[in-house]
């Protein structure tokens, strides 16, 4: 940008992911020329990093104004808000602020981390709890969503209040928590929201988002339905409502619970030593379900989004403890997360050959989301009256939808970003007025790399291309290793043909140049990626391997 980034007479908001996304939320509050960070999540790889399992939203902006930042604020443990803490944190240098669930699940992060001394974690333990740092006030707001101690934060300026969600949805039975009433919000508008900084996942959503008291319901009824077979039900760890009403279910129905996953293992851990899951069955371990009658059964289990390492996919391969034969029943107490139906449908593939029972959300009512739907939406903006509305926490079709939802709605302004934009909410007009580096990082086995560097480039191309090696002893002769072309019947003449051409193109070189290691490189180079292409169609990457000369 062209102009000085440090705010000093204006609001200023920046978010450097989660915007334009959904997944790796990191939001920035500018104001009197400092900065307060709200969230710092991740996300998880795809095919378009191979070998990436982490994302992280790049946090140079900041990183070069790490005197400037007062403070990073969660607002609740889901990874996609907390999961960058451990590999950021200690070098940013500032506190952390976090209710009590949250927190504990960012000190056994650090502490696997062995940083757990370098960090300040500030556990903030009331309902509407308040602190303040630097220009901002913040107070938590409980909100119901799909985990223990969901919040929205209220942050008071000098240049007005922020609403800001979090993830959130509108719930009459939240079974864990007690979120903060229309009447509390009601009142928090008729004192004045300067702007609303607001989840949109859902947006397209022309229903409400549900209720987990409606869940509990339609589980047992399923559970109840299957009676005399092996019930599995697999959701997502981190939903603590969920997991109270699965061990409400067994109890109800005469079953033991079974639980299955390690993230799983550790919610339920951190759950009860927070107050929650107090009544939750003890659950039995493997050789114990095992010898259970198949009615007496009800398995926890991870894996519903696919994921080729959690239980429910070893379960599905036959390569886990637990066992499921044709007749018994898998719950899909959760939704598919966009990019994940590939591996979904491998798994409900290999249970279906089985003879294996599956029920989803689209055939029972077994699961709601923890985002708010368009009337959700619209019975917020009534109750808060925003000057401004400012989407987060989708992509750029779900931001731009609830922009226009707003305008409908009567809310004054709207201003639709994306990662890297800075935008100005006080004074004067709100909007875009330049934008900052807003790239990714990603967790390549023990180091964050840019996301567009070489080395992640290099492997996308291997993997589409295939990669040929090319090695030259002192006479200049080639010796040739190809991977990944498609040459098993024909790779002896492929490399027969690649020599020879390999030879010709270096003999053809001409005095100064056939000592020069760089035309001789280029020469093979050149050579060998030509004959792969003629025998297989592909352009692979090409090493060479040259003596010194």
């Amino acid at each position: 940008m062209k102009k000085d980034m440090t705010p000093e007479d204006e609001l200023l908001f920046l978010a450097l992911g989660g915007s334009g996304e959904i997944g790796m939320n990191v939001n920035l509050y500018g104001c009197q020329g400092r900065w307060l960070m709200v969230d710092l999540g991740m996300t998880f790889s795809g095919d378009q990093y191979p070998g990436v399992d982490l994302v992280f939203a790049d946090l140079e902006f900041i990183e070069e104004r790490s005197d400037q930042l007062e403070a990073i604020v969660l607002t609740h443990a889901h990874e996609d808000h907390i999961g960058a803490v451990p590999y950021f944190a200690a070098d940013l240098g500032v506190p952390i602020y976090a209710t009590p669930f949250t927190a504990d699940l960012v000190r056994r992060k650090l502490d696997e981390a062995g940083l757990l001394d370098q960090v300040e974690v500030n556990v903030i333990s009331d309902d509407h709890g308040s602190f303040a740092v630097g220009p901002f006030e913040i107070t938590y707001l409980p909100l119901a969503h799909s985990i223990a101690e969901g919040n929205a934060l209220l942050i008071d300026t000098p240049h007005g209040r922020i609403f800001h969600t979090g993830d959130w949805k509108l719930d009459e039975d939240p079974i864990i928590g007690e979120p903060t009433t229309e009447q509390e919000l009601t009142e928090i508008g008729d004192e004045g929201v300067l702007a609303l900084v607001c989840d949109s996942t859902n947006v397209f959503n022309p229903a409400p988002s549900g209720s987990e008291g409606a869940v509990h319901k339609g589980l047992l009824e399923e559970v109840q339905r299957h009676a005399g077979k092996r019930v599995l039900v697999t959701t997502f760890a981190s939903n603590v409502a969920r997991l109270q009403t699965l061990g409400d279910v067994a109890r109800e129905t005469g079953r033991q619970i079974c639980v299955a996953g390690r993230s799983l293992d550790r919610i339920i851990e951190v759950s009860q030593d927070n107050g929650y899951l107090l009544d939750f069955p003890e659950p039995v371990d493997f050789d114990t379900a095992m010898g259970l009658p198949r009615g007496e059964l009800l398995i926890l289990a991870t894996g519903g989004q696919g994921e080729p390492r959690a239980a429910l996919s070893r379960i599905a391969e036959e390569n886990h403890p637990l066992e499921l034969v044709s007749g018994d029943v898998v719950l899909f107490s959760t939704r598919q997360i966009p990019g994940n139906e590939l591996s979904i449908g491998v798994v409900q593939n290999r249970l279906a050959a089985r003879g294996i029972t599956m029920v989803t959300d689209r055939q029972s009512m077994i699961h709601v989301s923890g985002h708010p739907g368009r009337p959700e939406l619209e019975a917020l903006y009534g109750w808060l009256r925003p000057e401004i509305l400012v989407p987060v926490h989708g992509e750029m079709r779900h931001m731009q939808e609830q922009g226009r939802l707003g305008k409908a709605s009567g809310i004054p302004d709207q201003v639709v970003q994306q990662n890297g934009d800075m935008v100005r909410l006080a004074p004067g007009k709100p909007g875009k007025i330049g934008e900052v580096r807003a790239g990714r990082l990603v967790l390549d086995g023990d180091l964050i790399i840019p996301a567009d560097g070489e080395a992640i480039a290099m492997r996308r191309r291997i993997m589409r291309e295939g990669v040929v090696i090319v090695a030259l002893d002192g006479d200049l002769n080639p010796r040739i290793e190809s991977l990944g072309l498609p040459l098993d019947e024909d790779y002896e003449d492929f490399v027969a043909e690649a020599t020879a051409d390999i030879r010709a193109a270096i003999g053809k070189l001409r005095g100064r140049d056939r000592r020069d290691e760089a035309s001789v490189h280029e020469a093979a180079r050149l050579a060998a990626r030509r004959a792969a292409q003629r025998w297989s169609g592909k352009r692979p990457q090409v090493r060479v391997i040259v003596p010194n000369l």
